[in-house]
């Protein structure tokens, strides 16, 4: 049978429900209900982020936000979502990872929320099953424990036995879909609402937001959607000893029931009982950030919900992985972007990040990309676990502060995915190993295991290419330059600007200029000869470029006397002069 490639598979189940969802006149009336309950718990922070804009809604200027205050609200926007339901709570963990979308306080806050919620009792849940699986539970399991496991806000988890094997059963909330359909209808229709006066950067951001919500949130009520992502997953996986994802098993299994194979493991937060199993912290990220890698740059399928209770480790250090209801995809196209971001971590080139973040439509192309270098290189640094102060994240969040809502980055659906499975990812290998260093991870991936040989030849072209660039137009530009001189000299060079040249001016920028030019071509020179050669030729190459270096620098020492004079005459005179000087060669 022939594999389905991650682009097909994009194409064929887009972002979008993948099973029926419910309808109706009950999800109308409840979606009505619903808009007037929601509306109500939002109208004081609808209020006073009107006020923020327009002190008196209509008209005056804005107003300032005490980051106390913004604190305050931030906590009652995160109560409100808890009081709202699974819907919301959802909402909220996704926005606790899109500080493209909120203010850091509202980012911090939400990401408080915790997806335990008391599970349902279990008369209610025992129809579910044996109205999905057509049989009695007696039947169809040889032992069920109907003590939940784990309880979330879409559905909860039991222990059972099937043919002698240790199962989980995972069970859809009854009436689920029907509450989240209602809600996810009035976001949608709240939506014109919210971008009623926002400017176009915040608007796709909210609307983006709104589709990648709906779109995530029901294929994670979707059964069947994470059986199969469980079972390419783990095909992925099959030959990774160190790597542990749940069979599913399919007699069991509808789209709201999902049986797996039990797999026991220690929570991967839990550093004391790690510890004590002897564990190998440091290795056990490292493996982790590969794994995660792979799924992103490699496969173009990944697990996308890497918070601590997802992640589990046995007694000999083998991963374990739960809960496959989030998951991503990425095309052909956004791999590749991705390997070069990863290429410009591992080889510090921040302009060549910000440049695959444009060609990923993450990033605005006419961003300020001094402010914006010095944000990649704070994140940077952060990734690398830096010790980053206070005073330079303040300055930095100040520039964007007043106009908060025109922040440059657009995060796509599935690039958005990445971003929150990096963020979390971050915050778990850092609970794990306090010197955690994600760009060397990244670094040692792409150049030795990820990419392999292939990246290491594209780095090894580009190389190529710069040095073979530099040389052919030192080697174009000296003649050129000559020729220059030897017209200044005749007088016959024209120039759009009169300079007084008693010193020799032109001369002396002209051999600036070449130095100039054979000093930038050693860098690539030497990177070239080392990746080619070995370090001794590089060496050379690099100690020659630094010799040039020194005689370009002592050019530039203070002389006495001025060197430039202001413009001669105006730009109609120099028309008429060249005009002149054409008749008389013509002559």
């Amino acid at each position: 049978m022939r594999t389905v490639t991650a682009e097909e598979r994009v194409a064929d189940e887009p972002m979008g429900q993948t099973v029926s969802q419910p309808g109706g006149v009950g999800v109308r009336l409840r979606a009505l209900w619903r808009a007037l309950v929601i509306v109500w718990q939002f109208v004081p922070l609808l209020w006073q982020w009107g006020r923020d804009r327009k002190r008196f809604l209509l008209f005056g200027r804005s107003r300032s936000v005490t980051p106390e205050t913004r604190m305050r609200r931030a906590r009652y926007l995160k109560d409100t979502f808890v009081d709202l339901g699974p819907a919301f709570i959802k909402l909220g963990q996704m926005l606790s990872t899109r500080p493209d979308a909120l203010p850091r306080a509202y980012v911090d806050v939400l990401s408080e929320l915790q997806d335990n919620v008391p599970p349902d009792a279990w008369a209610t849940i025992e129809p579910v099953i044996e109205r999905e699986l057509d049989d009695d539970i007696d039947a169809l399991f040889e032992e069920f424990d109907t003590t939940a496991i784990s309880g979330a806000s879409l559905g909860q988890v039991y222990e059972a036995q099937v043919d002698g094997q240790r199962v989980a059963v995972k069970v859809l909330r009854p009436d689920i879909r029907t509450r989240v359909e209602s809600d996810l209808r009035v976001l949608s229709t709240l939506l014109p609402v919210l971008t009623y006066g926002a400017d176009p950067g915040q608007a796709f951001t909210l609307e983006n937001l709104t589709e990648e919500f709906a779109a995530t949130v029901r294929r994670e009520m979707d059964y069947g959607h994470e059986a199969r992502m469980l079972r390419e997953i783990g095909d992925n996986f099959a030959n990774d000893d160190d790597i542990a994802i749940p069979d599913v098993v399919g007699s069991h299994s509808t789209d709201r029931v999902l049986t797996m194979t039990y797999l026991d493991g220690v929570k991967i937060d839990d550093v004391e009982r790690l510890d004590e199993l002897g564990i190998d912290r440091p290795s056990l990220v490292r493996r982790l950030e590969e794994v995660y890698i792979q799924m992103i740059v490699e496969d173009g399928l990944f697990h996308a919900d890497p918070h601590p209770g997802n992640l589990a480790v046995q007694p000999d250090g083998t991963l374990v992985f739960y809960d496959f209801g989030m998951t991503g995809y990425l095309g052909p196209r956004t791999q590749d972007q991705l390997l070069e971001f990863y290429v410009g971590l591992a080889t510090d080139d921040v302009d060549r990040v910000m440049d695959a973040f444009v060609e990923m439509g993450a990033l605005d192309p006419m961003a300020d990309r001094d402010v914006m270098r010095e944000a990649f290189d704070i994140v940077i640094e952060q990734f690398r676990g830096e010790d980053i102060s206070e005073y330079r994240i303040e300055q930095l969040v100040g520039q964007f502060e007043t106009q908060l809502y025109e922040f440059p980055m657009r995060l796509p659906q599935d690039l958005a995915l990445v971003v929150r499975v990096t963020t979390v990812l971050e915050g778990v290998c850092r609970t794990l190993d306090p010197e955690f260093d994600f760009i060397q991870i990244i670094s040692e991936y792409v150049m030795e295991q990820g990419a392999g040989d292939d990246v290491r030849e594209r780095v090894k072209a580009e190389i190529e290419d710069a040095v073979t660039g530099s040389t052919r137009s030192a080697v174009r530009t000296a003649p050129k330059l000559e020729d220059a001189l030897d017209r200044v000299e005749r007088e016959e060079l024209l120039v759009k600007t009169v300079l007084e040249d008693s010193d020799g001016l032109s001369r002396v920028l002209a051999k600036r200029l070449l130095l100039g030019i054979v000093a930038s071509a050693g860098v690539p020179v030497s990177a070239y000869l080392y990746t080619v050669s070995g370090l001794q030729p590089a060496a050379l190459a690099l100690g020659g470029s630094a010799a040039v270096v020194g005689v370009l620098a002592w050019s530039f020492r203070r002389r006495r006397g001025p060197a430039l004079s202001t413009p001669q005459f105006t730009r109609h005179e120099m028309q008429q002069r060249q005009a002149t000087d054409t008749a008389e060669r013509e002559e």
